[in-house]
């Protein structure tokens, strides 16, 4: 989410191709129609591409912003004492059968309980509930590793003053499970600004140990949406000022 959060801030300052038509004039005094391009075609018009493509960033300056929201969060955890940066994952550990797989039922209820440590900004989560190189995907883009996934979470939470996160609904099918979840957050800004939105994550599991190996996370709040949320000081800051 930390990665997710910011990206989806800075995108919108991104703006679309466009098209202007202008006349000009030819030596008979006849207008003609000239056409001229402000930027190159983009290549995601292409319907082949497929889902997984649509989660890579869709250009330099959202790959920045993806990169720099995780710089910047480990910059927030260099001014924590040790007490505060000290490791917070769920010291659980799942029984698996001869095999050495997990039920899915004690995965699935694992994760729940990590939606109740508002997981996606504590960086409290569960670890032997996934994969230890499991991939970690967003509107922002993709990276494996359970480790990085943990310390992103827990470094974003550095920059939240308050948080609130509320699992709404849990779909199980057979090849993943969907939970759908409302979150919100101050942010520990001077203008204490607060953002507030709903998503859902997808959680693949692998087939050979129960555990996810593949942890999707979507938003259904425009980026414009939460950039104005961003820049709009809250009323306990206007209060305090």
């Amino acid at each position: 989410m930390a990665i997710s959060l910011a990206s989806t801030i800075i995108a919108p300052l991104s703006l679309p191709c466009r098209r202007r038509i202008h006349p000009i004039s030819s030596p008979n005094h006849q207008q003609k129609t000239g056409e001229f391009r402000l930027c190159a075609k983009n290549p995601t018009n292409d319907t082949s591409i497929n889902n997984t493509d649509k989660v890579e960033p869709e250009n330099l300056l959202l790959k920045i912003a993806w990169y720099g929201s995780e710089f910047l969060g480990i910059a927030a955890s260099l001014l924590r004492s040790p007490s505060e940066t000290a490791d917070s994952g769920a010291d659980v550990e799942l029984c698996a059968d001869g095999l050495g797989k997990i039920d899915r039922a004690a995965v699935v209820e694992t994760i729940k309980q990590d939606f109740n440590r508002s997981y996606f900004v504590t960086g409290n989560v569960t670890v032997d509930a996934y994969e230890e190189e499991c991939e970690f995907a967003d509107p922002a883009g993709s990276f494996r590793g359970l480790s990085r996934f943990k310390r992103n979470c827990t470094n974003f939470g550095y920059l939240i003053e308050r948080s609130n996160m509320k699992l709404m609904k849990w779909e199980d099918f057979e090849d993943k499970w969907i939970g759908h979840w409302r979150f919100s957050c101050v942010m520990s800004f001077p203008w204490k600004p607060i953002l507030s939105a709903t998503g859902y994550t997808e959680y693949f599991f692998d087939e050979k140990s129960g555990k996810v190996c593949r942890h999707v996370e979507y938003w259904n709040v425009p980026k414009m949406t939460l950039l104005k949320q961003l820049l709009k000081p809250s009323k306990s800051s206007n209060k305090s000022s």
